[in-house]
């Protein structure tokens, strides 16, 4: 995917996110049914196929357990293929999950009497829902990293250029969805926390904003991050050792220098803010962050470029002995 389109999907992904944290009071349903599909209209149309007489019921349970049996019915047609691994168990795991899964979808009437009448109809069902995705996700995974472990330098850069896809992706929906929900929550807090001051609040829903803004610059610098890397990655798959490479590595250290400058910039920035203005705000959370995961990855990045040019440097001068 070219990088201006992509740059366009992660926009759209991001106003997207933002849009439904608006609307998350109007729509938690909505978030229900998609964590609970398929499992839970599986549930409601066979409960309808038992109820409707002997033959029903019969074909209904042939079914229920036919559903359940395919992770085990995949994992003998993998065997003809190749030799299993470790992580093919979950299969068999997953087939368990769904026979237990599907039949609290058919009988939801159960789920109260099991957990207690601690959760709704509702909420067991997502639970349930996202019992068996995480199941599936964690075999997903684990094939992943197998396949990373067996491939070729050449296969193995073409993942990493996905998989860094997927992280600027990641990065947007927990910036946009899980962080911008936390800011919504805090203006709720805020307004909740001091009634009949409600006219005094302008300037601490800003500051709340800021405090948003630099919680999350260190992971919104990945994204630029991520993108000189590709690039690097690009120019590595067609010649490790040309100057064009070197060039993007070089890019690449100075973008990371330029995101770890901004990240602590930011927060002395933000924290100077806060006491310039401590009269007329009504929260303050001055406080001393420190990204770990965020800076991490720079450094990780940071080393990978310099790695890069001193490699071109070693080959010029084995050269030059030659």
């Amino acid at each position: 995917m070219k990088r201006n389109k992509f740059c366009v999907f992660l926009l759209c992904e991001a106003v997207l996110c933002i849009l439904l944290s608006i609307a998350r009071e109007a729509l938690p349903q909505v978030f229900i049914n998609v964590i609970a599909f398929p499992f839970e209209q599986i549930g409601v149309l066979l409960r309808i196929l038992s109820l409707s007489g002997g033959t029903g019921n019969f074909a209904s349970i042939i079914i229920y357990i036919s559903l359940c049996l395919v992770p085990v019915i995949i994992l003998f047609l993998i065997r003809k293929k190749r030799n299993l691994s470790a992580e093919d168990t979950l299969l068999v795991v997953l087939s368990a999950v769904l026979f237990a899964i599907i039949y609290f979808m058919i009988n939801p009437g159960l789920l109260g009497e099991y957990f207690g009448g601690l959760m709704d109809y509702s909420t067991g069902k997502a639970m349930l829902g996202g019992i068996a995705y995480s199941v599936i996700a964690g075999y997903i995974l684990f094939r992943i990293l197998r396949l990373f472990f067996s491939t070729d330098t050449n296969s193995l850069q073409k993942y990493l250029m996905t998989l860094l896809y997927i992280v600027n992706i990641s990065i947007v929906l927990l910036v946009f969805s899980a962080q911008f929900n936390n800011l919504l929550n805090s203006f709720e807090q805020l307004r909740s926390g001091n009634k009949g001051n409600e006219h005094l609040l302008g300037i601490s829903y800003v500051f709340l904003v800021l405090e948003y803004i630099v919680d999350n610059i260190p992971s919104l610098l990945i994204i630029p991050v991520v993108f000189s890397g590709q690039s690097l990655l690009y120019e590595l798959s067609a010649d490790r050792y040309s100057q064009q490479a070197v060039f993007c590595a070089d890019k690449l250290s100075r973008i990371c220098g330029l995101a770890l400058v901004i990240t602590v910039l930011s927060n002395i920035g933000y924290n100077l803010l806060q006491l310039v203005f401590i009269n007329k705000i009504f929260i303050a959370n001055s406080t001393i962050r420190i990204p770990v995961f965020s800076i991490v990855f720079l450094l990780a990045a940071l080393l990978f470029a310099q790695y890069i040019k001193e490699s071109k440097q070693l080959k010029e001068d084995n050269d030059m002995i030659i």
